[in-house]
């Protein structure tokens, strides 16, 4: 289905679309037909027996469902340097690196041209339906994206993130402006080695070209919010650097001030207007349209953890519609936005049943009696494409063309309706809980929740929260939750242990409540840090090899997490603790 770039055809892209849609069992079957005997010559596959066969059923009796976890020893070899097909056909020259948020440190995912190819078909389908609302111009596209420093592994591979993958991929930049979504910075700027000279000269590539910019995206949401935080800090610099046409000294790689000194031409009449508009702004509100009198939306994805960052996006946007990106991870896509006139909190995704093949765990299933997810009492049975029903709760298993077969990949999505006989998914949480003690069972969703109840006070105040996190303290008995905050501006001791015994009253799970008015569970405790903690936090990730356009905030941090959890201690300045359950 992918178009070549020079013929892209948007009634083209959606024929094809609901053609695919409209028998998708028959299109998995040819999709798992397709990946096994691309790689029937692995290694993997072999050893399981499946002996050439290429249907569903033979598929699902010889291969385990697998985690990240049973893939290492495989994997490990790749990148050792092991050139045999041991998990594809064709050799693996390049992995993928998680952004390592979840568990503190990146995975190894393995990528290939498939990969690219599933993307671009992710992204040609998603635009199409984006356009056909939304139609834009030929311009450019404000785009917050940053590659990932390139590691060389001991075997010579090349690891970085996904999103790196697909920016330094050939056909991308050719995509792009077929999609009329061309980047506006140079490549200088994506690839630079400090994040804070590219997102300076993001910015400042934006306001050059502000008459042409169609739309502002990133890959999260929280890149987007971050660019403008930046923006309120350096907007005069901004100013006198077009005014004059010179580039502040504060960036000092040669390869991005050469690349800008290209664009920068002094323009005291641009400068004069933006300083205007900046000024005229009531708290920044409605900032991005003013930069930006031609955006006709943002872009990005801003559901599952990225949703806590959609007020300040739309304090951002004022009028502007926030559109949500695609479903997909550092393994691969999924998905499609397909309704993006839906808000980002009702967005759902259809499924493209070519690009994969996938398979759906009932959540009843691997729940135990507490309602806890327990991957261990019973072997599940995952569930076809087009068997799910709709208002059910799955975990998705994902087999791609590039050496993931039944791969479990942690998410929890919620059947809401069907396009032609594909379902459209809407993201609920990572399948692992995310704070639990006893018999309670906080997600990410409950967690969000409670913080934006708490908001609503410091709001009040005016004040906002600015990024925050979580852990469960086992330290001493009984164990308790602790939520750290980081705010906007100071708030009085009174307001702030409001906001702990209102986030303490705002996680409603019977099994929480019931345990803190019996006390196997303690008084919740909120741990104020200073300004920077989570900037700290960004910057302990892009150490790690992280892109900042791939990055999320821990929103609860493990043991083994001993370095987010050492940042966030050191900089608590104070400490509240409940006393909802006196």
């Amino acid at each position: 289905m992918l178009e070549k770039v020079g013929e892209f055809n948007m009634d083209k892209v959606i024929q094809e679309f609901e053609l695919l849609t409209r028998d998708a069992e028959r299109v998995q079957r040819e999709t798992l037909k397709r990946i096994l005997e691309d790689n029937a010559s692995a290694e993997y596959l072999q050893s399981l027996g499946l002996n050439g066969r290429t249907d569903p059923e033979s598929f699902k009796a010889c291969v385990p469902l697998v985690t990240h976890k049973e893939l290492e020893p495989y994997i490990y070899r790749i990148i050792d340097g092991d050139a045999s097909p041991i998990l594809t056909g064709k050799p693996i020259t390049t992995m993928s690196l998680s952004s390592g948020t979840t568990q503190g440190k990146p995975k190894y995912v393995p990528w290939n041209d498939e990969l690219y190819e599933t993307t671009m078909q992710i992204y040609q389908t998603s635009f199409v339906f984006r356009n056909r609302e939304f139609p834009i111009k030929n311009g450019k596209a404000l785009s917050f994206i940053y590659g990932s420093k390139q590691l060389k592994t001991k075997g010579g591979l090349a690891a970085r993130t996904a999103t790196s993958n697909v920016f330094c991929s050939a056909g991308y930049k050719c995509a792009m402006r077929a999609l009329q979504s061309q980047c506006c910075s140079p490549d200088e700027v994506i690839f630079g080695p400090d994040f804070f000279q590219s997102l300076y000269c993001h910015l400042l590539c934006g306001l050059i070209f502000r008459e042409e910019v169609q739309f502002v995206s990133s890959t999260f949401a929280h890149s987007i919010v971050h660019a403008f935080r930046t923006f309120e800090q350096v907007w005069e610099e901004l100013c006198n650097d077009i005014r004059e046409g010179v580039l502040t000294r504060n960036v000092t790689i040669p390869s991005i001030r050469m690349a800008m000194s290209k664009l920068l031409k002094p323009n005291p009449e641009l400068a004069n207007t933006i300083h205007q508009k900046c000024r005229g702004l009531s708290n920044w509100y409605g900032l991005i349209p003013e930069l930006f009198p031609n955006a006709k939306y943002i872009y990005g994805i801003m559901t599952g953890s990225m949703e806590p960052y959609l007020k300040k996006m739309r304090h951002y946007a004022g009028e502007l519609p926030l559109l949500t990106a695609d479903y997909g991870s550092s393994e691969g896509w999924i998905a499609a936005n397909v309704n993006p006139q839906l808000p980002p909190e009702y967005a759902t995704y259809a499924v493209l049943p070519h690009i994969g093949y996938f398979e759906f765990i009932p959540l009843s299933e691997f729940e135990n009696t507490k309602g806890e997810p327990d991957f261990l009492c019973v072997d599940p049975k995952p569930m076809g494409l087009t068997e799910v029903k709709v208002g059910e709760e799955y975990e998705i298993v994902m087999t791609n063309p590039a050496g993931l077969y039944r791969y479990r990949l942690g998410d929890v999505v919620k059947v809401m309706g069907f396009h032609n006989s594909t379902p459209e998914l809407k993201f609920i949480r990572r399948s692992s809980l995310l704070l639990n003690i006893n018999i309670d069972k906080n997600t990410e969703k409950d967690l969000q929740l409670a913080v934006e109840a708490a908001g609503k006070l410091l709001a009040e105040e005016k004040l906002e929260v600015v990024d925050f996190s979580s852990q469960v303290d086992l330290s001493k008995e009984p164990g308790h939750y602790v939520i750290f905050w980081e705010i906007s501006g100071e708030a009085s001791q009174e307001l702030l242990l409001e906001c702990c015994n209102c986030l303490d009253k705002s996680f409603v799970d019977a099994g929480y409540t019931s345990s803190r008015k019996v006390n196997c569970i303690g008084a919740l405790e909120l741990r104020l840090v200073r300004r920077g903690t989570f900037q700290k936090i960004l910057d302990h990730y892009l150490g790690l090899g992280t892109a900042v356009s791939q990055y999320k905030t821990p929103r609860c941090v493990g043991p083994t997490n001993t370095r987010v959890l050492q940042i966030l201690s050191e900089n608590v300045v104070n400490n509240y603790l409940s006393t909802a359950f006196n």
